[in-house]
This record gives C-alpha cells, structure tokens and sequence, in this order.
C-alpha cells in the first residue's frame, strides 16, 4: 500500500486528494499545526465523509524538526505540499508570517525529504498569482514570472526551491502551477465562496447586500476536484517536472456575480456593492492559463465547468444556511 503525506490536508485541496488517494487504496497521513483548541479543525474532511480515514500527524512548516519527525515515522512514498498562508489580501498585512510558511515552509518540507526519505516523490502548490503582473495574454510554465503581493512572491520562492532541489539534490519534485480553483469546500474569505455565501444569504432573507471590490479583475476558474486529479498524475511520471494547471478559459468577477446571483432567481443589480475598501493594494488584472502541457504528457483537462461549479457552490450554501436558520 502507498502512503502519502499530505501538509494542508484540513484545506479545500488538502480535502480533496485525501479522497482522491483513498479511492486509489493509499494510506493518508495529514500534517496539522496545533491550534488553542485540541479539536482539528476538520470539517472538510467530514464533509465529504473521510476523517475517520485520515492519520493525522501533529507539525507545522516553520519547524522543521516536526518535519523531519512526521517523515521518519510515515516514510511517505509521497508527499503533497498544500500548507500555506494562502489569502492573498491577508499578505500584505502579515508579510513575515507569508514568507516564513508559504516559502520558507516549502523548504523546510524539501529538507525534510531530503534527509529522511529522498526517494520520496514530492508535490508543490505553486500559484498563477506568480505571474502577477502578466508578462504574455496567455500564460504557460515558460512565461515570465512577475509577483505582485508577498503571497505571490513567497510562492515563487516556493517554486523555484522545488526546481532546486530536483535539480541539486535528484529528488522527484514537481510543481503544479494551478490556476484559480473553488468548490464548496473553499474558504469563505475567498470570493467565489464569498459570492455563493452572499447570495445564499440574500436568497434567505439572511442578508441583502454583497460587497465586492474589483469585479472586473478576470480569473481562469476550475473546480478542485478536478485539480488534485493532476497533482496526482505529476507524482506518476517517470519525470517530475512543472505543469500550469487551468481550464484555458477567463471571465471577469462580475461574470461569476452574475451565474451565481442567475441561479438563485435575484437581480445582481440590486445587491451588489462596490467597495472600494476591499481593492487590492496592487491588482492582478487578469490570468489565463494555458493546460496544453498537462494535456499532452499528463492526459489531464477540466471537466468541470465554472457555471456547474458556482450552482454547486450556490446549493452548498443553500443547504449550509438553511440546516442553521
């Protein structure tokens, strides 16, 4: 049986490929931080029915000693890097913290591979947010990278230690350069989720304004599911190396707004509040990713389209608030 580490296993992600590699017969170990609670916060994983499956290991990315630790004990045959600070607004508030788990965290876990099991194959969370300020109309893993908040700087220190130490060191050790990427298991500060929650909210009668910033920064928006399908397929081939994961298509803020708002039968026009509060200190105005490599070597695309996912999310959020009411 196969045993796999997964760092940022309480995630939406995280969630996911647990599943995922349950259903191909692994074992699955989790790393969590500990917290002023005992309790783990799990609920994705009960969402989708798997935390009784899941091993949880106590550690966290800027200690490395519990790395090594949690490494020694499962000797994974791979290990799947997902923690992060990942909010890019929360960022610029905390910029040291960003850097210390999203980057420096990475290279704690790649050193922790190294010295304990470095036949282990290793999986990186990169970001399209890397390329921040786009460089080309479409992006794809040789387009120039141009970082616009510590988040995404501390990404692509991230990234580039991965290519490091495949390189250095011969560790199996790939990074998916995954795209904007929801489901119902998304954070609720992040806005599709914000969106979906919003309008749920003012569908029963729980609320009547959503207030967004930017709605005409475009994004290339997947589903989840289908994304840790292609973490997966990375970690399987004779080769590591580096994959844009994304569905090659791009709508703008206010687009998805308007699936969301469409599906639960009320006019965008009279909810929707632009605040300028929630701009983005420097805005990346738009990304689209390019797949065509992952289609060729890894056999993966998107089946999942962003109008079925918002009405999946919609109905989530639905039933969420309506079980609390």
């Amino acid at each position: 049986m196969k045993k796999a580490l997964i760092t940022g296993i309480t995630g939406q992600d995280g969630a996911y490929l647990a599943q995922l590699l349950l259903d191909k017969g692994y074992a699955v170990y989790g790393l969590v931080r500990r917290s002023s609670t005992t309790d783990v916060n799990d609920i994705r994983l009960r969402w989708l029915g798997i935390a009784d499956q899941v091993r949880l290991i106590d550690g966290d990315l800027s200690d490395l000693s519990s790395l090594l630790r949690a490494v020694r004990e499962v000797q994974p045959d791979e290990v799947y890097n997902l923690a992060a600070q990942s909010f890019v607004k929360t960022s610029w508030q905390q910029p040291l913290l960003t850097g210390a788990i999203t980057a420096l965290g990475c290279a704690n876990v790649l050193e922790s591979i190294r010295i304990e099991k470095p036949d282990a194959r290793f999986y990186q969370a990169s970001s399209s947010e890397m390329y921040g300020l786009i460089q080309e109309p479409e992006q794809s893993e040789t387009t120039p990278f141009y970082p616009r908040s510590p988040y995404a700087a501390a990404k692509l220190y991230a990234h580039w230690m991965t290519v490091n130490y495949r390189e250095s060191f011969g560790i199996h050790a790939s990074s998916g350069i995954l795209f904007n990427h929801e489901s119902p298991l998304r954070g609720i500060e992040f806005v599709t989720r914000k969106v979906t929650d919003g309008v749920a909210r003012i569908k029963l009668g729980l609320g009547n304004d959503l207030r967004l910033g930017n709605i005409d920064a475009k994004r290339d928006w997947g589903h989840a599911r289908d994304y840790v399908r292609a973490m997966w397929l990375m970690l399987q081939q004779e080769e590591a190396d580096d994959y844009v994961v994304a569905t090659g298509r791009t709508v703008t803020v206010r687009e998805m707004c308007q699936i969301a708002f469409n599906h639960a039968g009320l006019s965008m026009d009279k909810h929707l509040v632009i605040d300028p509060e929630l701009f983005r200190p420097a805005e990346v105005d738009v990304l689209l990713g390019n797949p065509a490599k992952a289609k060729s070597k890894l056999g993966w695309e998107a089946e999942t389209t962003l109008e079925s996912m918002i009405t999946e999310m919609v109905d989530a959020d639905l039933r969420r608030l309506s079980a609390v009411k």
